[in-house]
């Protein structure tokens, strides 16, 4: 393969991860959230969400209501938690939530931060579910949770590649 034949699959190459990262982020602005997309990654939520969902936030509402589910981000820990808002308490400038799993026995007091009894609406959540697609994220937990399918993925995308130049 000559060199012009090599700039262009990496110009195709870097065209796509521009393109997905542009994507990403302008889904973070209209959603107001650094993450406007998560996966579900236990069980905690069925049967509203399976593992695998895909969930869509929004985080451009000024209140969460009792009953939605929404998602945040405990400080010192680095995966989101998808749960419902069981209570909620509210002044003018600012509201605090209590959530609860629908399949946990118990609410989240034990989840939050030390001396935290409530989440800061403001502050800890990310974002209210607005929609879903069902088990379309198993792909990614796969990924991540297996070794042996992360790299036999690896391994067919690197062979596919050398087969494709030809």
């Amino acid at each position: 393969m000559n060199i012009r034949q090599q700039l262009l699959q990496f110009l195709q190459l870097a065209y796509v991860l521009s393109s997905a990262f542009m994507l990403w982020k302008t889904l973070s602005v209209v959603a107001n959230s650094h993450s406007p997309v998560v996966v579900v990654l236990s069980g905690s939520m069925e049967p509203a969400f399976q593992r695998g969902d895909i969930l869509f936030l929004w985080n451009r509402d000024y209140q969460a209501k009792v009953g939605d589910v929404v998602v945040y981000e405990i400080q010192g820990k680095s995966i989101p938690i998808v749960h419902r808002v069981l209570r909620e308490h509210h002044n003018e400038n600012k509201q605090f939530l209590l959530t609860k799993g629908d399949n946990n026995p118990v609410d989240d007091l034990n989840l939050y931060a030390k001396k935290q009894a409530y989440l800061d609406q403001s502050k800890d959540l990310v974002g209210t579910v607005k929609g879903y697609l069902p088990k379309v994220g198993y792909v990614t937990i796969l990924i991540t949770e297996n070794n042996y399918f992360k790299y036999g993925l690896l391994g067919i995308m690197g062979i596919s590649s050398l087969l494709s130049s030809d």
